[in-house]
C-alpha cells in the first residue's frame, strides 16, 4: 500500500515541494500541504473555511502548476493559509476544494512568502514504486 505524504526539497533560494499518493489526486492534495509547510505547518491551521478552485490545462504537470499558483494567489489575497485539501481531477481539470483559516500571526508564525510555483524540476507522474508523484519548484 502506497502511503500519503508530503516533503520539501532543497532548491538553491527557493524550495521544492513534492507531494506523494496512491492516486493522482492524493499527490495534488499532499504537494499542497507542502506548499502550506513552507508558510507554516499545516497542521496548526483549522479547517474552518472552505474555498473552491477549478483550473484547467494542457496537460496534468501545467494543471500541477496552475493549482498550486491558484492556491498562492487564494493565500495572498483572503489572507488565508490551508490545511486541508480536496481534488479531483477530469482530462487536466481540476476542482477542488481548499479549507483554512485567516492567517494569525502569532499561532501560524509565516515564515516567507511564497511567490508562485514554477516550472523548475516539475514531474507529474508515477515512480518505480508505483507511488504517484507532483512537484515542483517555489519562488520564495
Amino acid at each position: 500500500m502506497i502511503g500519503k505524504r508530503w516533503e520539501h526539497f532543497p532548491h538553491g533560494a527557493d524550495v521544492g515541494v513534492r507531494g506523494i499518493g496512491a492516486s493522482e489526486e492524493e499527490a495534488f492534495e499532499q504537494a499542497a500541504l507542502a506548499l502550506t509547510g513552507v508558510v507554516s505547518d499545516p497542521k496548526s491551521v483549522n479547517p474552518i473555511k472552505a474555498v473552491d478552485i477549478s483550473c484547467a490545462a494542457p496537460d496534468d504537470e501545467l494543471c500541477f502548476v496552475d493549482w498550486l499558483n491558484a492556491l498562492v494567489y487564494e493565500m495572498a489575497t483572503r489572507g488565508m493559509v490551508f490545511g486541508r485539501f480536496e481534488v479531483k481531477l477530469d482530462r487536466h481539470r481540476l476542482h477542488a476544494t481548499a479549507w483554512g483559516e485567516d492567517i494569525d500571526n502569532a499561532r501560524h508564525q509565516p515564515a516567507v512568502e511564497i511567490k508562485g510555483a514554477t516550472y523548475t524540476d516539475l514531474r507529474v507522474g508515477k515512480d518505480q514504486n508505483g507511488a504517484w508523484i507532483a512537484q515542483c519548484v517555489v519562488d520564495v
